[in-house]
């Protein structure tokens, strides 16, 4: 196992890392529209939610390419040509997909409405939506590249490139946001922006990257793009369309608590968004091993090496539970210094802000562990094609029982905002219990490949 742990290691470290520093695009994002005012702050978070909502569930479908591509470099035969046809219709897959959510982005003021949100607010939130939806195509092809380069063992690339977006991203907000370098002053609206740029020049870093790096060239990703591939595209969706809809039950639960918090008051709003922020930079670590995982399990998977999947499994699973194991500690320990990164702690008017936000955080420190175990046992299930059954389990668990337990306990309990952080804590508990069961119960589910006979 300890060689599967450096292994994994290696592909999974670059990765959590870009994960982590793509965090970090999107924290530059709340910094700067911090400034401009809580409401402001509470739109965009309205705004992200929405968008994240979307573009994760999109984003699901298109990474079936991963247990694809690793499962043909698996098997070792011919794999440039059945590589190039899966990357091809995962491109298409990018390009239908953004353009959907574009779609659905401007049904984002109604939603608001729908739901009940702050007129003060909801209005600026569907603004900020309707701007940054421009991303979303070029941030579904860049998912695709990304996979590809990490599969193709160069996950580095991936964190260089992001690394770019970072001081892309905080350039186009300080330009934008405040009508500096000459750049029009746009406040919120700068944001977006900002982003959307961020989303082209990363899209054409990942392409200069594959097209000057020798191994990957020799794939010719971008040739021929119009030729189809039907039962591979079908085969695809097929796998991908539930990883959509499990990331979106999960990403729909975070978003759904945002909208419960806008109900709730703009302080709880921005103090969820600022607590969320601080979490998810810790999940993103776990996500990056869960993306590795799904890569060293598609690789066996290929090959139809039972043992190596099962090595896979242990490796991921103990790499997550002692990391995040960890940061729940820390969490535990620090908040203030946390919350501090984007809150004013020595301004009084924000005294309220900041002990909504250490109760939220305390939350969150109590369920890293589980976050963490769910993030891998989808992962590793990806990797064997298992993609139904966790799409069941993740909508049950984080619709039936956290959404059900955040609204009753936020709603009809004195506990308000944390009382929605509880019934977020509830389903990830139930969800990576009932993931981690099914994992240990792959072959009694037919979930494993034929073995490969020398």
């Amino acid at each position: 196992m300890r060689g599967e742990l450096a292994a994994n290691a290696r592909l999974a470290g670059p990765l959590a890392l870009a994960n982590v520093l793509q965090m970090l695009v999107h924290a530059i994002d709340v910094m700067f529209v911090a400034q401009l005012g809580q409401v402001s702050l509470a739109a965009a978070t309205l705004g992200i939610s929405y968008f994240w909502l979307v573009n994760y569930g999109l984003a699901g479908v298109v990474s079936a390419v991963s247990p694809f591509v690793a499962a043909q470099l698996g098997r070792r035969a011919n794999p440039v040509r059945e590589v190039r046809r899966s990357m091809r219709m995962a491109m298409w897959l990018a390009v239908a997909g953004g353009t959907v959510g574009m779609g659905l982005a401007a049904l984002g003021g109604p939603f608001y409405r729908l739901t009940g949100q702050d007129p003060q607010i909801a209005p600026h939130a569907a603004s900020f939506l309707a701007l940054i939806s421009l991303s979303m195509i070029p941030t579904q092809l860049t998912m695709a590249l990304r996979i590809f380069v990490s599969v193709m063992g160069r996950p580095i690339f991936a964190t260089f490139i992001t690394g770019l977006a970072i001081g892309v991203n905080a350039l186009g907000n300080y330009a934008f946001v405040f009508g500096n370098l000459g750049a029009p002053e746009l406040g919120l609206l700068g944001s977006a922006l900002a982003s959307v740029i961020t989303s082209i020049v990363t899209l054409l870093a990942y392409v200069a990257a594959i097209q000057t790096n020798r191994r990957m060239r020799r794939f010719h990703l971008f040739g021929r793009w119009w030729r189809p591939e039907w039962q591979r595209l079908r085969e695809m969706m097929r796998i991908g369309m539930p990883i959509g809809l499990t990331l979106m039950a999960e990403a729909g639960l975070f978003a759904g608590a945002a909208f419960l918090m806008g109900r709730i008051g703009a302080a709880e709003l921005a103090a969820h968004s600022v607590a969320l922020q601080i979490s998810s930079f810790t999940f993103q670590v776990a996500y990056g091993v869960s993306q590795a995982a799904t890569i060293r399990v598609g690789y066996y998977y290929g090959s139809g090496d039972h043992l190596g999947i099962d090595r896979a499994g242990r490796a991921a699973l103990v790499m997550a539970f002692g990391f995040m194991t960890v940061a729940g500690l820390t969490l535990l320990a620090l908040p203030s210094l946390f919350l501090s990164i984007y809150i004013d702690a020595a301004n009084p008017a924000n005294a309220r802000l900041m002990a909504i936000g250490t109760q939220y955080l305390f939350v969150a420190a109590a369920f890293q562990i589980f976050d963490g175990t769910q993030a891998v046992a989808s992962g590793l299930l990806r990797g064997l094609r298992d993609t139904r059954a966790p799409m069941v389990i993740a909508i049950g668990g984080y619709w039936l029982i956290g959404f059900v337990m955040a609204a009753g306990l936020g709603f009809f309990s004195p506990l308000g905002g944390l009382g929605v952080w509880i019934g977020l804590a509830a389903g990830l508990v139930v969800v990576a219990s009932a993931l981690v069961w099914r994992w240990r119960l792959r072959e009694t589910n037919g979930l494993l490949p034929a073995p490969v006979e020398d």
